[in-house]
């Protein structure tokens, strides 16, 4: 995993205009932005990515469809557009990416690492056959579809989504639903 160079924001999220290599804002807990990229279909599922087993944070944990770390200087659409293409060789154009919301996420890993990012949310529809999908093995240990009401009911699932940002997964879930149905 490359430690690659991000932007520092302050405690609202606003750009500082100092960089710092990604595993030192995890070690000091400096806050940066983040993509997230929830991928979903018209019949009601969404892809969950497991991540691999070789990640610091939440191994083999089956997760958000796509996420990652914004550049320095990178256009957060750009970001999110780069990571799904990375992660899963699936590429969205631009008009199909939809800004969903910003959420400021702070957690202390037992680990050491200091998780203080702002998540910039997607939500863009899958329009080819899950099997096409090429994953970034080092990212990626699989992807499935899921029902899509697996969002509101993370609890019941082991090892799918963390029951603790149910919030926040029932605000991704309205935001697909309200999309299906324009």
């Amino acid at each position: 995993m490359e430690d690659e160079l991000i932007d520092i924001v302050d405690e609202q999220g606003n750009y500082t205009g100092k960089t710092c290599l990604k595993s030192e804002a995890h070690k000091y807990g400096y806050f940066h932005p983040t993509v997230h990229i929830w991928i979903y279909t018209t019949d009601r599922k969404i892809l969950l990515q497991q991540r691999a087993f070789t990640k610091k944070v939440f191994p083999g944990l089956w997760d958000i469809s796509v996420a990652g770390h914004i550049g320095a200087g990178e256009i957060i659409e750009k970001a999110a557009l780069r990571e799904v293409q990375e992660e899963i060789g699936y590429h969205i154009s631009p008009e199909n990416l939809i800004k969903i919301g910003t959420r400021k996420h702070q957690v202390n890993h037992p680990n050491g690492i200091i998780d203080n990012e702002f998540h910039h949310v997607f939500i863009a529809e899958l329009k080819v056959p899950i099997e096409t999908l090429t994953i970034q093995e080092s990212e990626v240990a699989g992807l499935k579809l899921y029902d899509l009401d697996i969002l509101n009911h993370t609890a019941t699932y082991d090892n799918v989504l963390l029951p603790e940002y149910s919030e926040y997964y029932k605000n991704v879930f309205n935001a697909i639903v309200t999309k299906i149905e324009e």
